[in-house]
């Protein structure tokens, strides 16, 4: 992974601000056609859309990648597989969800590394840095009326204990909003994949805690995520620059 991330592609020192802004609004619209295309009413009255859906990922992915500098491509890059290994931890051991097919789609580590990206743009335009701390009081009260919403109107168990510890782990990142951010982008792509049927969470998970469907209190699993991706990047950039 060292050697990789050292490769001269990963040294890009530009980047395009005003594409990949466009590229992160870009994303709802994006993950709604794409989300469509994977769904069985696609492919039970069009076709199976699922190699168009990873060609459309990949091709989005690409564009993210072209336009961002070297700190945020080692991001996507490290993300896929991060993402993959979660998808093994989540899904296949805990069986806390099911894809439509037996198996994991290719786009979906893709389709994280996407999610992220989107995030980490909104929180590094300069209007999100001038109203940091209003959009801060915004995000805790609005996140914390979800959970609690879904909690007691969905039955929703897994989302009020998830939504409190990642409000724990937010607290512990000194609140950045980063991780609201992408909290974002976590929730339009649960609800949507959801409500297509691209895939469904289990009714009951860890031995009978109640999960809605999507539970978004599975954002805390977005942030831990986050933040092992941080750590990761964080040590071989340094690694990088110490045996430069």
């Amino acid at each position: 992974m060292k050697y990789i991330l050292s490769l001269p592609i990963f040294n890009h020192t530009t980047q395009n601000l005003t594409a990949l802004l466009g590229l992160a609004w870009g994303f709802f619209p994006f993950i709604t056609v794409l989300l469509l295309v994977d769904s069985p009413w696609f492919a039970q009255n069009l076709f199976d859309g699922r190699y168009l859906a990873d060609i459309l990922t990949l091709a989005y992915f690409g564009l993210l990648f072209h336009h961002s500098d070297a700190h945020l491509r080692k991001l996507l890059f490290v993300m896929i597989f991060l993402s993959y290994l979660g998808e093994l931890i989540f899904c296949n051991g805990a069986e806390m969800y099911d894809y439509r097919t037996p198996y994991v789609p290719f786009y979906v580590p893709f389709g994280h590394s996407i999610v992220y990206a989107t995030g980490y743009i909104f929180a590094h335009t300069s209007w999100a840095y001038r109203y940091d701390n209003i959009l801060r009081t915004v995000f805790i009260v609005f996140y914390a009326v979800v959970f609690l919403v879904v909690g007691y109107f969905w039955n929703d168990h897994f989302s009020l204990l998830f939504g409190l510890l990642f409000f724990i782990l937010v607290r512990r990142k000194r609140w950045q909003n980063v991780y609201f951010f992408i909290g974002i982008a976590v929730f339009t792509t649960e609800l949507i994949g959801t409500y297509y049927n691209c895939w469904a969470w289990r009714p009951f998970t860890y031995g009978g805690l109640a999960t809605a469907n999507p539970p978004l209190g599975a954002v805390f699993f977005y942030g831990g995520g986050d933040v092992l991706l941080d750590k990761i990047i964080w040590y071989y950039e340094r690694k990088i620059l110490i045996n430069t």
